[in-house]
């Protein structure tokens, strides 16, 4: 049969697997024999073609597993965690210390082992690295990296991102586990490197601004780099984070790319004015911004701009002549951490030099301005430190130096000052002179105003018969006397109103029996011995507070004070009032200048043509309250209309009414008192319609309107806000002026006043301490700030002196006696 034999398959393959043995296939020559084999052979080929198709689709799931369903991502995450058991060291400040690696090794053990606990986590972790710590008890700041397969992502995400599933898990075999923690927060994709560009400014932004608040529970890193050579000048534009607390979120900037306290320039929270300077300076290439939130809260974040600067070569110098300015470096900005600047200052030989700082803020947290330890300016071997109005430092000869230091952490806006050559005969020509150097006009000598920091200005005086003479010699206006306010400093003005021993002494002076306290019957004519009794219902009377439900209580303005006083709450409502967004103190030359957004309630009634009339007070989205005296006809125009008027809302710069946030409203209609005299005054308030309602923003916000029973004290001090004129027969302000005066006793007054008064109006005092006292606009507001810094609309700008200036007070609307006739037109 040609020498062919039929093999079993296990030797066809044996043989297959010999070919490199010699061992040779003839072809078959016999058809019939090839016929008789076809089958098998065909079955053979088809399953090889099966395995082959079955080996490649096995091949291409497995490679697209490992190539893409498991391809490992990697994602890094930032968090902190607060350990509980452990005490805080300053050498935890230093990233370098012994200190800080020992406690960095336990804290990257905690933080693995609690990551080892979860199915979600152990397996993916990769590398975690301490980077700071801060106090309280102690709180570790890290970073940890994770190597996780795509489709794991998510899971890890949400593992990382709920709370529960980062907690300690308790060993049972250790009895006292080496450290305790708790808040172990993480966040994901909140870590920026940014570089400066030659001649042009970056922007950077909390994650979603301004479209979305930042979030929470982040650690969120900006590292920020410049060229070699050069330095860093950081400003945050806009700035609105959660209200300071202890635990309240918050940015720190750094001097570094290491969050160490020791190079830490500010911490900033809460919110500021878009006015407030917020520009700092690194002394080197490097600078890094941290926010830190917590789980409460949605606020919008920051913007923020840097650029770099060549570093600076040289600070101070040498100044010569007769007089000349300086400042610290790149002032009004924060001034640089880590910078001595000393200038040596010289004059005409027959002269003496003085430096007069008009601004000076150089203060550091923490530092006692008794030592000086950190930043300081040095002068005759004297440090100065901290927060000071306009202050003098002579010499006695013509020649001074001043040193300027600051260390690496917290920066302040530094100073700026001029320095003056004298005649040591007559320092202050045609003025007095200040035991401190300072001259001030010889109009303010002894006028019960201490322009002096020492007060020597008041030393030594001879009192005139409008003043009263203290026991410690000081001469002050008599209607300081009896307002309940210690104006001598001795309490000398107050001694001679004591009441008796068993006598209760009234708000307005009055003594009564004690016996007749909190009896129910306002004995004291002003309520005021009925108002701080214990929190009971009682009769209803004039003085007493009215809740919805028509019950009555003895607790003295109960309205909006955060507490809930009436049973049914009615206290307490509509209480989205008086509040402002910005309430810091603003650094700006001129002193009473207003800042962006400091009263969100003033108004600037304006007529078409003739510009800012009259001021008024924001008290719903579609109320504003004003003086009936605005709105008499003078000259032919009939100022009752409402179409002559627009109302700026959020104005603070009458040259900029269309800047940001300002709003423009018609008039829908104006009622004035119908009891209105506009020969007394009596009755002068007006309430106005606005043809749609106000959006409310941070630099846009209602005062509150008192209850009729709410009680402003004689001597308390109030605040009073416009753009009049600054002087008598002066143009008015471009920029909105505040004033704070004080509360006068009505008796007196009507005595200063020859008894013009009316129980409709109230008495206010001068600017305290200052001279340039504004000369408030008609209509403006005056108010009160009363618990939770909640503000309320005493009165209203009616006569007299406006702000009111020295020795003369201005006289305003009564809010309180006039409440009832508002509510009725306006349903507040």
């Amino acid at each position: 049969m040609g020498g062919c034999v039929d093999l079993p398959l296990g030797l066809f393959e044996l043989d297959m697997n010999n070919l490199d043995e010699g061992v040779e296939f003839l072809p078959a020559m016999n058809s019939k024999k090839m016929e008789k084999r076809g089958p098998k052979r065909q079955v053979v080929v088809t399953i090889l073609i099966i395995v082959f198709l079955l080996v490649s689709l096995t091949t291409g799931l497995l490679f697209w597993h490992f190539k893409y369903r498991n391809t490992p991502i990697q994602k890094v995450f930032n968090g902190h965690l607060r350990v509980l058991n452990w005490e805080f060291l300053d050498a935890y400040e230093n990233s370098s210390s012994p200190e800080f690696s020992m406690l960095a090794k336990k804290v990257k053990s905690t933080v693995e082992e609690i990551y080892k606990n979860h199915a979600d986590i152990g397996p993916y972790h990769k590398e975690t690295v301490i980077t700071a710590f801060s106090e309280g008890s102690v709180i570790a700041y890290y970073w940890s990296e994770f190597l996780v397969p795509k489709y794991r992502e998510e899971s890890l995400d949400r593992a990382m991102a709920d709370k529960q599933s980062l907690v300690q898990r308790w060993n049972p075999r250790l009895r006292n586990p080496m450290l305790k923690v708790e808040s172990v927060i993480a966040f994901r994709d909140c870590m920026f490197s940014l570089h400066a560009k030659e001649g042009e400014v970056t922007s950077f932004t909390t994650p979603g601004f301004p479209n979305s608040p930042y979030p929470n529970n982040a650690l969120c890193y900006w590292a920020l780099r410049a060229d070699a050579s050069s330095t860093i000048s950081l400003t945050f534009k806009t700035l609105e984070l959660e209200p300071c607390r202890d635990d309240s979120d918050y940015i720190k900037v750094y001097n570094s790319l290491s969050p160490v306290e020791p190079h830490a320039l500010v911490r900033l929270c809460g919110n500021y004015a878009p006015s407030y300077n917020l520009t700092f300076l690194s002394s080197q290439n490097v600078m890094l911004v941290t926010l830190v939130t917590n789980k409460e809260g949605r606020f919008p974040g920051f913007k923020a701009e840097f650029f770099q600067l060549p570093k600076m070569k040289a600070c101070g110098g040498s100044l010569k002549g007769d007089s000349g300015t300086f400042t610290t470096p790149y002032y009004p900005a924060h001034y640089p951490p880590d910078t001595d600047c000393v200038w040596n200052i010289e004059v005409s030989s027959i002269k003496n030099v003085k430096v007069r700082f008009n601004m000076f803020y150089v203060l550091e947290p923490g530092i006692p301005v008794s030592s000086c330890t950190k930043d300081y300016v040095q002068i005759n071997g004297t440090r100065y430190c901290g927060e000071h109005s306009q202050f003098v430092v002579a010499s006695t000869t013509n020649r001074i130096e001043l040193l300027f230091h600051s260390d690496q952490s917290y920066t302040d806006t530094g100073f700026s000052a001029e320095f003056l050559s004298y005649d040591s005969s007559d320092p202050c020509p045609g003025k007095f002179t200040c035991n401190t150097g300072r001259c001030i006009d010889r109009s303010m000598r002894c006028d019960g105003w201490l322009d002096c920091v020492d007060g020597s200005d008041e030393r030594s005086c001879t009192c005139t018969e409008q003043q009263f003479r203290c026991q410690n010699g000081w001469c002050k206006p008599k209607f300081w006397v009896c307002d309940n306010v210690n104006d001598c400093g001795d309490n000398s003005d107050e001694l001679q109103c004591s009441c008796a021993a068993d006598s209760f002494k009234c708000d307005n002076g009055k003594c009564v029996p004690s016996t007749q306290k909190c009896d129910g019957k306002d004995d004291c004519g002003d309520g005021s011995d009925e108002g701080s009794c214990s929190l009971t219902t009682v009769p209803c009377k004039k003085y007493t507070y009215k809740c919805r439900s028509g019950h009555c209580i003895s607790k003295q303005n109960p309205e909006c004070d955060g507490e809930q006083d009436c049973e049914d709450h009615s206290d307490e409502d509509n209480c989205n009032c008086g509040l402002r967004s910005y309430v810091r103190k603003s650094r700006i030359v001129g002193g009473q200048n207003s800042d962006v957004g400091e009263w969100p309630w003033q108004v600037s009634l304006h007529v078409k043509g003739q510009g800012h009339i009259c001021g008024a007070s924001l008290v719903s989205a579609s109320w504003l309250v004003s003086a009936a005296h605005c709105f008499l006809p003078l000259q032919g125009i009939r100022y009752s209309d409402p179409s002559l008027w627009t109302a700026y809302l959020g104005l603070t710069n009458q040259g900029d009414l269309s800047g940001s946030g300002v709003q423009t409203h018609k008039i829908k209609r104006i009622i004035s008192h119908p009891f209105f005299n506009d020969y007394t005054y009596d009755y002068d308030i007006a309430v106005l319609e606005l043809q749609r309602p106000v959006t409310f923003t941070a630099v846009i916000q209602p005062i509150c309107l008192p209850d009729a029973t709410h009680n402003f004290p004689v001597g308390k001090d109030l605040w009073v806000t416009g753009w009049g004129a600054t002087a008598e027969g002066g143009t008015g302000a471009s920029i909105l002026q505040k004033a704070e005066i004080r509360l006068i006793n009505q008796t007196v007054c009507n005595q200063l006043l020859t008894d013009q008064l009316t129980p409709r109006m109230m008495c206010v005092g001068i600017l305290t301490g200052g001279v340039d006292a504004c000369q408030g606009d008609s209509g403006g507001p005056l108010v009160s700030v009363e618990a939770s810094s909640r503000m309320f609309l005493a009165g209203v700008v009616s006569w007299g002196d406006g702000c009111a200036q020295r020795n003369k007070p201005g006289v305003y609307s009564r809010l309180t006696s006039l409440r009832d006739w508002i509510q009725e037109h306006t349903g507040l």
